[in-house]
């Protein structure tokens, strides 16, 4: 099998050294690994700038979203309503679990190139005082846009809701304190920004909120409560846990701080993202989120023109190494290139050279 470079949301291009960890096999009641888990949850307290005791943070099997609707469970009772903010495929899919849950909310939103509105925000919530929590996603990998955080976090704060914070592409490649902004629960996933690999998913939980929620859950695997009280007594998870992506994941921690922590990461990431959005405008490829709004974590392009052939575009980057990602839009026809991972400036030049190729355009 070739090795590529993965321009995607993640799962994404992994160090060697990360690959290495996943080699050997470990035991999951073996107390070395326990102290793994362990020491990954510090690790994220301290990156989401968050105390210990006044926030816990709980591991989650699965995929990032098994991870968002094991805080959708527990966290909402049957005499909450959550108000979900959403301008993509997964804000909308945070729906979808609340539907299947059987949850009250109410939905907010806005097209997928716009941020929410404040006064608009403000309207739902002064109406409908039976609100008790407010979703969004930070950085909505269908577009790239990135959301207002602090605006809706102030809203949180000053009607008083619950805030649960979808960060899943952008915590550990952009500074969030949790605390300060009053994030109640902060989801996200071990194969994003930390680059680790597909197979747990975290969350970062206010302890006062989540020793509320006991008896919550309408699942027994996704009981976000449950799973906390096992491992926060001695890191055990409580079912059958992935054991090499957990080792993985640890190593990915330790190089982010070996990186210069997250605000060097971010720097390396939003160099990748200017480098390629600017270089693409040059070449006639335009992009459907506006500079103030856009994400440093992926892009969505428009089609150059009426003939563009993005199979045939798509075949001729992975034969030279690169994989992209397809549009994620109904409305328009886009792809997407991210630029998180194990990927440098020199990565984002020969893309972009190969793209020119491909277009039969020469830069000077």
């Amino acid at each position: 099998m070739n090795h590529y470079k993965l321009l995607t949301p993640g799962p994404l291009t992994t160090t060697r050294t990360v690959k290495e960890e996943m080699l050997f096999d470990r035991c999951t009641w073996d107390h070395d690994y326990k102290e793994i888990t362990q020491k990954i949850r510090m690790q994220l307290l301290e990156l989401a700038c968050a105390a210990k005791g006044e926030y816990t943070v709980v591991l989650m099997q699965g995929s990032g979203s098994f991870a968002v609707e094991s805080v959708m469970t527990t966290a909402i009772s049957e005499q909450d309503k959550v108000l979900i903010v959403t301008n993509g495929a997964y804000g909308e899919r945070i729906v979808k679990i609340v539907q299947y849950i059987g949850l009250n909310y109410q939905e907010y939103s806005v097209e997928y190139d716009q941020w929410p509105n404040e006064s608009e925000l403000r309207k739902i919530l002064e109406e409908d005082p039976e609100l008790t929590h407010i979703v969004m996603v930070h950085c909505e990998t269908t577009t790239g846009i990135l959301n207002p955080l602090e605006m809706v976090s102030n809203l949180s704060k000053e009607y008083g809701k619950t805030l649960i914070i979808d960060a899943m592409s952008s915590f550990g490649g952009m500074e969030i304190n949790v605390a300060d902004l009053g994030i109640d629960y902060l989801i996200s996933s071990a194969n994003k920004c930390i680059q680790g690999v597909p197979g747990f998913g975290f969350v970062i939980a206010k302890q006062e909120k989540l020793l509320a929620c006991k008896g919550n859950s309408r699942s027994l695997s996704l009981d976000l409560y449950d799973q906390w009280k096992g491992m926060d007594h001695d890191g055990k998870w409580r079912f059958t846990s992935p054991t090499h992506v957990v080792a993985a994941f640890s190593k990915a921690l330790d190089e982010l701080v070996e990186e210069g922590g997250i605000l060097a990461r971010f720097t390396r990431y939003q160099n990748n993202n200017r480098m390629l959005r600017e270089r693409l405008r040059k070449i006639g490829f335009h992009a459907y989120i506006s500079p103030e709004k856009q994400s440093p974590i992926i892009s969505t392009f428009l089609f150059p023109n009426g003939e563009f052939d993005f199979d045939d575009f798509y075949s001729f980057l992975k034969e030279r190494g690169y994989v992209i990602y397809p549009g994620k839009l109904t409305d328009a026809d886009t792809f997407r290139i991210g630029n998180i991972g194990e990927i440098y400036q020199v990565d984002i030049q020969e893309l972009c050279d190969f793209i020119e190729e491909y277009m039969g355009v020469v830069i000077k």
